[in-house]
């Protein structure tokens, strides 16, 4: 009896380690149950193993394949209708400026103050990035509207496809 509530007992341990319940598991002998306590660490991994391979062979064997059918798609309407495009007509966009762009060092960017001036890659009068969530989008020119600063669109830029 106590040999057979062991028996159980390591079949049950071995079900939740593979993750398989009573109705999928292989019955372990009392043989292989000897053979697991002589050795643990092998043995009992041998026969997990083995239990493992053995379940997953027999579902292999009942597994029923067939090719997959889809109905045929429809050809739709290419051009985005007014209707899909009024859904997102409220989305924000991050609309940027940029002026330029330099590379410094940490030392310089540490030596920086109040007053200090960084030079930028770009000349005076020349057209500034316009970005859209960080894409280029456009050129322009930098204008002043009474207190704050526009830019006047130049340019746009156009993928070509």
């Amino acid at each position: 009896e106590e040999a057979e509530e062991k028996n159980v007992n390591t079949q049950n341990k071995i079900n939740e380690d593979m993750g398989t319940n009573a109705e999928e598991s292989v019955q372990i002998t009392s043989e292989e149950l000897k053979k697991s306590s002589q050795n643990p660490d092998e043995s009992e991994q041998k026969d997990k193993t083995d239990i493992y391979t053995s379940q997953h062979q027999e579902k292999e064997d009942l597994i029923n394949v067939r090719p997959v059918s889809f109905q045929p798609l429809e050809q739709m309407e290419s051009k985005p209708s007014d209707k899909n495009i009024q859904m997102i007509m409220d989305v924000p966009l991050q609309v940027s400026v940029e002026l330029g762009r330099t590379k410094k060092l940490i030392k310089e960017i540490l030596e920086l103050n109040i007053g200090s001036v960084i030079e930028l890659d770009k000349m005076a009068g020349e057209p500034v990035d316009i970005l859209v969530n960080g894409k280029l989008v456009a050129k322009g020119e930098v204008v002043v509207i009474e207190d704050n600063f526009g830019v006047r669109i130049t340019d746009i830029i156009t993928k070509d496809i």
